[in-house]
């Protein structure tokens, strides 16, 4: 379960840029005919540990994104990056997609694709190693990927947690 101590009170200071991850043109079959509308999933973020999924529904493309990037401002998170890449494995699910996220070292890059690419980018993650198992559906897709980063725990608070030193974190000893 997600922390409540990691979301964002105010998107007044933030520079957030957004990303169109997937849109789905929907028919709904009337007696009239076929209805089409659309349906965007959107990821915003300020490539320095914040970030946010919104879905906007429309019956144009560009109302859809515009509804979908005002839903993701609305529940932004913060992550904590270290490094450039993510401070520990970390493992997520939601509906039959399945993720595994992994640090990488730096100068590896973001071994990722598709809806998980467009989130580790926009909060700012540089290195890491990701997979994705099971459906490869862009909506649970990026619904996983936010419940992985939204567990991550900093170096800091494993530490205080643990009544110990950052330092005694890395080392181990």
């Amino acid at each position: 379960m997600a922390n409540k101590n990691n979301r964002v009170k105010s998107t007044n200071d933030l520079e957030l840029k957004d990303r169109l991850v997937a849109i789905n043109r929907v028919t709904k079959v009337t007696k009239g005919g076929r209805a089409f509308s659309f349906a965007a999933i959107v990821v915003v973020g300020n490539e320095d540990g914040v970030i946010g999924w919104g879905l906007g529904k429309a019956n144009e493309v560009q109302a859809a994104i515009a509804k979908g990037v005002e839903t993701a401002k609305k529940n932004l998170i913060r992550v904590p990056v270290h490094k450039g890449t993510i401070p520990h494995e970390q493992a997520a699910k939601f509906g039959g997609s399945r993720i595994f996220l992994k640090p990488a070292s730096e100068g590896t890059g973001v071994k990722a694709g598709g809806a998980m690419r467009a989130v580790l980018e926009s909060v700012g993650i540089t290195d890491v190693l990701a997979k994705s198992k099971g459906s490869s559906n862009p909506h649970n897709l990026v619904k996983a990927t936010i419940a992985a980063l939204a567990e991550m725990r900093s170096p800091q608070q494993v530490a205080q947690n643990r009544g110990v030193s950052v330092e005694k974190v890395f080392n181990g000893k």
